[in-house]
């Protein structure tokens, strides 16, 4: 699918990623970048200072993501890996957009709309606390995936909307010019894609406090996975491995050689959960082990990391700015 195809990827910094996010997130990302004919990946920087304004903590959050990406495989020699920041040519082209965007796609937002939601089950102001940088966040947004002349966009089912508006403003404007102006991107779901429990049943997250964590030391780990719920039946007591939790984690992990032999052993009644708690945590730290010492070499040598950046920018710019010029061509009569 993928193959012939121009497919952009956008990362918003939000500090440390856990077992779900790369499981479920980053090494999809990065199988999928390895069989586009172009992949471009950006940090999309702009986006998180609408809700982090804190330098210091936004900066390590960069490291942090830019670092994870590259030391669970990706290629900056075959991925456009870039800072949304250091593109000046996608702001130009957000203005642009600006004047084709229905003031009616940005109150349907997502974003928006759960920011008003909150806000009016706290009894505030539908608008209270909300910048402009939220409000037309989806603006942006088309603009990263436009300037670029993206044919697909990876996205989860709650992401759709963000292609669909990029998708019609470009439509608009290709309309409204009576030319092919901009490429009209497509959404690509992965229906396949794991969603990763946490260690209480709800899906892993952060806000959460039920995860796993990728790049603590084995200790913790161990410690996040022994805490996985788990009731009071003893081993020789067969079990359906679907009801039980360190299993559905498993999955998204082992190999089925792996996840036959839990299966097999749950339902045999010759596993116990303290068995199968330590096959998991063998899964994650084997899993990890390579990551890990490659993150924490990027993190510690991150003057290497820019260099990477640097030179993702300097390969995605020449796109962005022919992008803008056939725009400013249109628009001004040029």
């Amino acid at each position: 699918m993928f193959t012939d195809k121009k497919v952009l990827t956008g990362l918003k910094p939000t500090g440390t990623p856990h077992l779900g996010n790369y499981l479920a997130v980053i090494k999809p990302a990065i199988k999928m970048g390895k069989k586009a004919k172009e992949h471009y990946m950006f940090i999309a920087d702009y986006h998180a200072i609408n809700a982090e304004k804190d330098p210091v903590i936004l900066n390590q959050k960069l490291k942090e993501i830019a670092c994870i990406y590259l030391a669970a495989g990706l290629d900056p020699n075959k991925s456009v890996f870039y800072r949304q920041s250091d593109i000046p040519e996608i702001p130009e082209i957000t203005t642009i957009l600006y004047a084709y965007t229905p003031k009616g796609f940005m109150n349907k937002a997502h974003a928006y709309k759960a920011a008003v939601d909150k806000n009016r089950a706290a009894g505030k102001p539908d608008d209270d606390g909300i910048n402009m940088g939220l409000y037309t966040y989806p603006t942006l947004m088309a603009a990263d995936i436009l300037a670029y002349d993206t044919d697909i966009v990876p996205v989860g089912k709650d992401q759709v909307q963000h292609v669909e508006i990029a998708r019609d403003i470009a439509g608009a404007i290709n309309a409204h010019y009576n030319k092919e102006l901009l490429v009209l991107p497509e959404y690509s779901i992965d229906e396949h894609v794991a969603v990763v429990p946490g260690i209480d049943g709800r899906k892993m997250s952060k806000s959460y406090g039920n995860v796993i964590p990728l790049f603590e030391d084995d200790k913790a780990i161990k410690k996040a996975i022994f805490s996985i719920k788990t009731d009071s039946r003893p081993m020789e007591e067969p079990k359906n491995p679907d009801e039980i939790l360190v299993y559905e984690i498993y999955k998204s992990i082992a190999t089925s050689e792996q996840l036959q032999e839990m299966g097999d052993g749950l339902r045999q009644g010759k596993l116990g959960y303290g068995h199968i708690k330590n096959m998991l945590l063998d899964a994650v730290l084997n899993e990890i082990k390579d990551m890990r010492e490659k993150y924490n070499y990027y993190i510690a040598h991150f003057n290497e990391v820019e260099e990477m950046l640097e030179n993702g920018a300097a390969k995605a710019r020449p796109v962005a700015k022919a992008t803008l010029k056939r725009l400013k061509d249109a628009v001004f009569g040029r």
